[in-house]
Formats: structure tokens, sequence, C-alpha cells
């Protein structure tokens, strides 16, 4: 479950300028951190505590070489990362270069709809003190 508490502040700008508006931010997030997921899947699967880091150091440096070299990563259940590099619109062609036009690149995950519905299947509740 995800818990939000309800904020207020002053709006300073907009339709709304000066009128106290209302908002919920979430409280905190709980976190599954590396060991955690280790455990879980050592609990699930016959593999090793080792295998299981071993095989999480290789995803990572194998996703890695990948988006070093410009490639899109299938990584099956999870869905798909693929870098984005954004660019600015130039007045002629000649400015089109990757100095002047090209942004900072971007990961971007696209989550499989398995992950999408288990998002969508989070409880949410506003903490009313």
């Amino acid at each position: 479950m995800m818990e939000f508490d309800i904020l207020s502040r002053v709006q300073k700008i907009g339709d709304r300028k000066g009128a106290t508006v209302y908002y919920a931010r979430l409280k905190s997030q709980a976190k599954m951190d590396n060991d955690m997921v280790i455990e879980r899947i050592v609990r699930e699967t016959s593999l090793s505590e080792g295998d299981v880091k071993n095989a999480l150091i290789s995803l990572s440096n194998v996703v890695c070489e990948a988006l070093q070299l410009g490639m899109s990563v299938d990584l099956a259940e999870l869905g798909n990362l693929r870098l984005n590099v954004p660019s600015r619109m130039m007045d002629t062609a000649e400015e089109v270069t990757v100095a002047n036009a090209l942004k900072a690149p971007k990961i971007i995950f696209t989550p499989t709809r398995k992950m999408r519905d288990a998002a969508s299947a989070v409880k949410l509740g506003i903490d009313r003190p």
C-alpha cells in the first residue's frame, strides 16, 4: 500500500493565484533492496545466492554494453530498455551537429502489460489524521 499525506500551499500563478490548494504527497515509499531481491529469487528458484548475484551482475554488464552500442534491450517479462536522444530545433541544416542539436541520451523503460497491471493493482490510501 502507498500512503499519502494531504498538504496545502498558496498558488502563486494561474487562475487560482492567491488561493490555498490541497494535494496528496507520498509519505514514504517502501524499497526492496538488492539483498531482498536476491533472497526472494533464491527462495523461488533452485539457484544459489551466488548464482543470483552473478546473474544480476552479468545482466547489468550486458545491458550497459548494449546501451553503449545504442541498442535497445528486451528484458523478457520486465519490459524493454532503449535510449532516446532528443534534438533541439535549429534554423539551418548546417547548425544540426552533435554538439549543437543533440541533447544528453536518456534511458526509457517500457514495462510489459504484466508489470503495468501490477502497478495498477497497488492499493492507495490517504492518511487523514
